[in-house]
């Protein structure tokens, strides 16, 4: 890997808090398109309130859809940040410096996209809480603590708690040096308490380095158990398709694919529209993708799995719902589509050094991996509950209805101008990091030799 570009030290606060201190006209006008999507989508959802799950074109058996597909698609590009910062800060990977801030702002805004579907979903939003915490609510009636409607928003929350904290810890420096840099009174005031007295010194840069690691290796745990707990959703309902004892590996796995692809792709739009093109460099993306490389192989294995185990039992209902994932329209048009969107056609390309370091074929192959991992969560969904067992007399078709489109594109628009805002108001790229891995890009003398000083640390 390359070393990267060693700037001074001015100059580099001044790029990287550039579009903090000024707001080009270009902002206000995603601003407003973005804002436009949203308020379709709130739109969409009083008119849910008005006429119930109805209004999406719900009936027995399918009940779960598009909001539902959100849920496990977004808290699976939710992973990323955890395991693009956590896991490569405790490994003292250099290269993860520029993009740490960009997978962990995209881990917070894709976490409350994901805690909004299901209260979207239930149609009555008002009796979410009383659902979700298993407390009695004056009505006689204690919610059942081992259903994964308790599980889903006990992990959730402990995630998203985890996560900002650590985004918090990692941002004290940068915030302090916007506080420094800042010339309005209201500006400044704003990042003086958010900076909580971070004035530089010895003592204060030891506990933050030591919070951030502790919070790296404490919030591990909690990555591999949210997306496990979420698989169990599926798992613990004795539906053809779901019930299986993978599901837990497969779905972290699955989160990991489609969240690093989501990373890469962040990376590479933020590089463009904030001129980075010194901190983001091919060889970040390019270590990105050998990582990508390898879970998607994992991945890849995990799916096989999980056709091969489904076929194994020779459950009637099991084999019937893979036939029809297979063989029956539309799911033998959608599945030969996701599995080469999410990996025949992404992975093969990966394995050439030129497309890895190419950002517009990056930029393809790391969409069309998100677009196949969504196709992959519905094609989960849907097949399992349209055919429900023979007992009940009913199976069913679903087809999906163009609100529940209009969902789907407000929760890529939330996810969006939330991380455009959080880089209007703070620093995209952690500049103290950055600043800290040119400091070590230095070469020191080591004996007879003179290598980087990364090394040496």
């Amino acid at each position: 890997m390359q070393q990267p570009v060693v700037t001074e030290a001015r100059t580099t606060d001044r790029e990287l808090l550039d579009f903090v201190m000024r707001t080009p006209r270009w902002f206000f006008g995603s601003a407003i398109v973005l804002g436009g999507i949203l308020a379709a989508g709130f739109a969409v959802f009083i008119l849910l309130l008005m006429f119930g799950l109805e209004y999406f074109g719900y009936s027995h058996p399918v009940y779960w859809s598009f909001p539902i597909v959100n849920l496990v698609f977004w808290i699976g590009i939710s992973h990323a940040g955890i395991m693009v910062s956590a896991i490569l800060r405790i490994s003292q990977a250099e290269w993860r410096r520029p993009v740490t801030r960009a997978a962990e702002v995209l881990t917070i805004f894709s976490l409350l996209t994901a805690m909004m579907m299901p209260v979207i979903h239930s149609g009555r939003p008002w009796r979410a809480l009383y659902w979700e915490f298993p407390y009695d609510w004056i009505r006689g009636i204690w919610p059942n603590p081992r259903s994964p409607l308790v599980w889903d928003p006990s992990a959730i929350f402990t995630y998203l708690l985890s996560t900002l904290m650590f985004v918090y810890i990692a941002l004290l420096p940068d915030i302090a040096l916007a506080r420094d840099k800042s010339s309005g009174p209201v500006r400044r005031a704003v990042y003086t308490v958010l900076a909580m007295g971070f004035r530089g010194t010895s003592r204060q840069w030891r506990i933050q380095a030591v919070g951030g690691i502790l919070l790296s290796a404490i919030i591990l745990p909690i990555f591999v158990s949210v997306h496990s707990i979420v698989s169990w959703d599926f798992a613990v309902t004795v539906l053809p398709g779901w019930h299986n004892t993978v599901f837990a590996p497969y779905f972290v796995i699955g989160a990991v694919h489609s969240g690093v692809s989501a990373v890469v792709t962040a990376t590479i739009v933020l590089r463009k529209i904030f001129k980075l093109e010194n901190y983001i460099t091919a060889d970040h993306i390019d270590s990105l993708t050998r990582l990508l490389i390898v879970v998607a192989a994992t991945w890849a294995f995990f799916l096989m799995l999980d056709f091969m185990f489904g076929l194994y039992g020779e459950e009637p209902a099991e084999v019937a719902t893979w036939m029809k994932r297979t063989f029956e329209m539309p799911w033998k048009v959608l599945a030969p589509i996701f599995i080469v969107a999410a990996f025949l056609f992404p992975v093969p390309m990966w394995l050439f050094r030129n497309v890895r370091r190419s950002f517009k074929w990056m930029f393809i192959t790391t969409i069309s991996v998100n677009i196949g991992m969504w196709l992959e969560r519905y094609m989960l969904i849907v097949p399992g509950l349209e055919r429900k067992s023979d007992l009940q007399f009913v199976h069913g078709e679903f087809t999906p209805s163009w609100s529940e489109g209009i969902i789907v594109a407000a929760s890529f628009a939330f996810v969006m101008f939330g991380v455009l805002t959080f880089a209007k108001l703070l620093p995209i790229i952690p500049v103290a990091d950055v600043k800290e891995g040119q400091v070590l890009a230095d070469k020191i003398t080591v004996g007879r030799a003179e290598v980087p000083a990364a090394m040496r640390e």
